[in-house]
């Protein structure tokens, strides 16, 4: 039975070739040649057939190797890690036990080691926002230590903390100076020497400057102080042996960055816009003119008083006039003489007075143009309210501010106009007078001389 199983074997495998062997040769071949080449593939096939099965076997052997490297490998891990647990847990087991001899060997150590740290943390923030931290900036690296530590802090860094302190301290009540790194404001960064007044202000080249912890560099400011204060800041600089004066904020830098902020004259004038420059234009135009009045009344009153002192009749001035009016008329016609002198008052009054009512008129118009830029600046302001709302209280405050210039610019200008005025409108009021007092005296003593002559 086998054998014919081989058999059948051998004819389907010739079978099967047969195809092949047609095609490759061109001639059939004998059934001879046919048996040969199915015996010779027969026997390649079976020779493969046996080094796959020998590759299997030696795969099969190779596995099992691994598998038992691997399980051994296994084994000594689960012992590796029983062992670490146990070492973990009395590791556990003793820090416990040390924990509770540190907290009873401490005792109230430990409440004073948390005060420390809590201080530690809140030096360093004032230490860091501080300008004498240029001078010391190690100290830093200490104070960070004992503020994130969870450890006992040792006696040197105990000594270390209370040494910055002192040193703190110290720096905070004399004057010295360190070289650091100052931002001008152009942007422009250079290392200069920059002398510290304690914890209140810097200087460097004759300029206030200011320090920003962020950085640790100093800015100049925006914009000095007004020269009274800083002139005496390049004194105070260059001279290290004597003391000088100097201004110093106690405020540590905000009252000055206010004075900084504030607007100067120029700047309170600009907010004023147009109608704050046409307030200041009448303002310069109506002074112009009271002290032109004022000279002119001055030169009018000095001719009039040495008109008075003169027994000659002087030319171009008004007492001189109703001198010679008074001189020239002859007759007994009274109210000839009342005329003549009545049409030189009305004459040269207006002329003593030109240019006065104009000085008023100024003084009046100033506070309504002002009323008008404020009316003006109000209207922006609530349309800016319109569109923004009122989320920002800087917004209004500042409007406001603004609207407001023009009604001081018309004060400032209303009030030394009113002075003027008045002072200017004395003067010619004085001199017309004195023009009436001397007329109603001709007219007296020509109404005498004509009671004595009839007499």
């Amino acid at each position: 039975m086998t054998a014919f199983k081989s058999m059948a074997s051998l004819v389907l495998s010739g079978l099967l070739l047969l195809p092949t062997v047609a095609s490759a040769e061109t001639k059939p071949i004998s059934m001879n040649e046919l048996l040969k080449t199915v015996k010779s593939q027969s026997s390649l096939e079976s020779k493969e057939n046996k080094e796959r099965e020998a590759e299997f076997l030696a795969d099969r052997n190779n596995q099992q190797a691994l598998l038992e490297k691997a399980r051994a490998q296994l084994a000594q891990e689960t012992a590796r890690g029983d062992t670490l647990k146990a070492t973990f847990d009395n590791n556990d087991v003793l820090l416990t036990e040390l924990t509770e001899t540190l907290r009873q060997r401490s005792g109230t150590l430990g409440e004073m080691f948390g005060v420390l740290r809590q201080y530690a943390g809140e030096f360093k923030g004032l230490f860091s926002a501080s300008q004498n931290a240029v001078k010391f900036p190690e100290r830093d690296a200490l104070l960070t230590k004992l503020a994130e530590s969870k450890e006992l802090p040792s006696t040197a860094e105990l000594e270390g903390f209370w040494y910055t302190i002192l040193q703190q301290i110290v720096a905070s009540g004399e004057t010295s100076k360190a070289n650091a790194i100052v931002v001008y404001g152009e942007g422009n960064e250079a290392q200069t020497e920059v002398t510290l007044v304690g914890e209140f202000n810097a200087i460097a080249d004759g300029k206030y400057v200011t320090y920003v912890p962020q950085t640790g560099k100093f800015e100049e400011l925006s914009r000095q102080p007004s020269t009274n204060i800083t002139t005496l800041v390049s004194p105070f600089e260059t001279t290290a042996d004597s003391y000088q004066p100097l201004f110093v904020d106690p405020s540590r830098g905000v009252i000055l960055s206010l004075l900084v902020q504030s607007p100067t004259v120029k700047e309170r004038v600009d907010q004023g816009g147009i109608v704050g420059y046409i307030i200041l234009g009448m303002g310069l135009i109506g002074a112009l003119i009271a002290v032109a009045c004022y000279l002119r009344l001055l030169v009018i009153g000095g001719k009039m008083r040495k008109q008075a002192k003169s027994e000659e009749v002087l030319k171009s001035n008004p007492l001189g006039e109703v001198i010679e009016a008074y001189q020239s008329h002859k007759g007994s016609n009274l109210e000839d003489l009342e005329a003549k002198l009545d049409e030189i008052i009305m004459r040269n009054a207006p002329r003593i007075e030109r240019f006065v009512g104009s000085i008023k008129l100024f003084a009046s118009v100033a506070p309504l143009l002002g009323l008008l830029g404020t009316v003006m600046g109000m209207i922006g302001t609530f349309q800016a309210i319109t569109l923004f709302g009122t989320g920002d209280p800087k917004l209004m405050a500042g409007g406001i501010s603004e609207a407001l210039v023009t009604t001081m610019l018309g004060l400032v200008v209303a009030i030394p106009l009113l002075f003027f005025y008045t002072l200017v409108h004395s003067k010619a009021r004085r001199l017309v007078q004195t023009l009436e007092e001397q007329s109603a005296g001709f007219i007296a003593r020509y109404q005498e001389k004509l009671h004595s002559s009839e007499a």
